[in-house]
């Protein structure tokens, strides 16, 4: 099993990276927690990783720390939750924030992120309480250069599933200056409420 890469950065498109590790490159599908903390191209980065083999491929997730790649896999542990909706949900919420929503049994918040109905939350609280504990998690990357961009956190959103009605509601009174990380973070709060 590949458990880690560190390598080079050479390609970012939202949810896929690409990473050249000695001449290979690696693509790998990371969250939008993960992605947006990534640093510029071109630059040294190091990321846990899950290797996922399916019937029809084989799928690599990187995760920023140990702690989310330890809540990704006890997700896809869950019936009814694949990797790719796994990561969907990281990229709503960090990890600890999911292990607070579990722990408060949370529905509600849970079945806000796309693709998680009221039974799947469930499911979800059910089956993960206990397993989830919120840690101060430590990233392995350089934080992100200041972007203050609208369109980029409408656009994240949009790929998270909400639609571009709800997307604009979310991002309206953020702070001028906001990086797109920290907008995509307080726009998916605003949505949460």
């Amino acid at each position: 099993m590949i458990s880690k890469l560190t390598g080079r950065l050479v390609e970012k498109q939202p949810p896929q990276i690409v990473i050249d590790v000695a001449g290979v490159g690696y693509e790998v599908d990371v969250s939008m927690q993960t992605f947006y903390n990534l640093p510029p191209l071109n630059e040294s980065v190091q990321l846990y990783t899950q290797l996922v083999v399916r019937e029809d491929a084989h799928l690599l997730f990187g995760f920023g720390s140990q702690s989310e790649r330890a809540t990704f896999r006890q997700l896809v542990k869950v019936s009814g939750i694949g990797a790719k909706t796994a990561l969907g949900i990281l990229s709503v919420m960090n990890a600890d924030e999911l292990a607070q929503a579990v722990a408060q049994e949370d529905i509600k918040r849970l079945s806000s992120v796309p693709g998680i109905g009221k039974k799947t939350a469930e499911r979800m609280v059910l089956e993960l309480r206990g397993k989830l504990v919120a840690e101060q998690s430590s990233g392995l990357f350089a934080p992100a250069p200041v972007v203050d961009e609208t369109d980029d956190i409408v656009s994240t959103l949009l790929a998270l599933g909400y639609n571009e009605r709800e997307a604009r509601a979310a991002v309206k009174g953020l702070p001028a200056g906001t990086d797109v990380s920290e907008g995509v973070r307080l726009a998916l709060k605003n949505l949460l409420k």
